[in-house]
């Protein structure tokens, strides 16, 4: 059987193949879904996405399966907790800044403001195609991800740097970035359709 022509960042382990095959760049659209993938970004902060990978079902048991109402009453006994398990990267910064950005998720709820609608508006409310032939061409950070980033921290969320916050676009399809060669490149049908 012929081998499957995909990005090449992807073709290293079996886990990134099938990350890379099955979701990465496809458009999500599910607000608690963005927040829980930006979420699983800031950790990966200075780190490779394959360790956050691995951990990603540890870190939804461990922030509750990333639902923003209950992660935002953490406390103190909660980050201690994450503190000591194993399982997930312990690192007191990035636990911490998901609580709090679960609580400024919350509060642009608050005020009116979707999550998904705000960033996609920020998007222009489709997917984002580029034709990358390698990845010397593939940016680290856009100016797209520099007005997110900002819109974001203005809001009070932490670990939402530029170069996350492309990262993150990338994941979810904000951004689609499957270079030319790859057989994910511009597919129609890796965009699902909205609820």
């Amino acid at each position: 059987m012929p081998t499957q022509n995909r990005c090449a960042w992807a073709q290293s382990d079996p886990l990134l193949r099938e990350y890379h095959d099955a979701e990465w760049g496809v458009a999500e659209y599910d607000s608690r879904a963005l927040w829980e993938k930006l979420m699983l970004d800031g950790f990966q902060a200075g780190l490779s996405w394959l360790i956050v990978l691995r951990k990603r079902e540890a870190f939804r048991k461990a922030f509750k399966g990333f639902d923003p109402k209950v992660v935002a009453k953490f406390g103190e006994k909660d980050v201690a907790r994450m503190l000591e398990n194993e399982s997930i990267i312990r690192s007191r910064s990035k636990i911490e800044a998901t609580i709090g950005n679960a609580r400024a998720y919350l509060a642009m709820q608050a005020a009116g403001e979707d999550f998904s609608a705000f960033i996609w508006g920020m998007a222009g409310g489709k997917p984002i195609r580029n034709s990358w032939k390698d990845a010397s061409e593939v940016p680290a950070r856009t100016e797209l991800s520099e007005e997110i980033s900002a819109a974001l921290k203005k809001r009070g969320f932490k670990f939402v740097g530029p170069v996350i916050v492309y990262a993150w676009m990338q994941a979810t399809g904000i951004v689609d970035d499957h270079w030319k060669g790859c057989f994910r490149h511009d597919q129609k049908s890796i965009d699902p359709i909205r609820k």
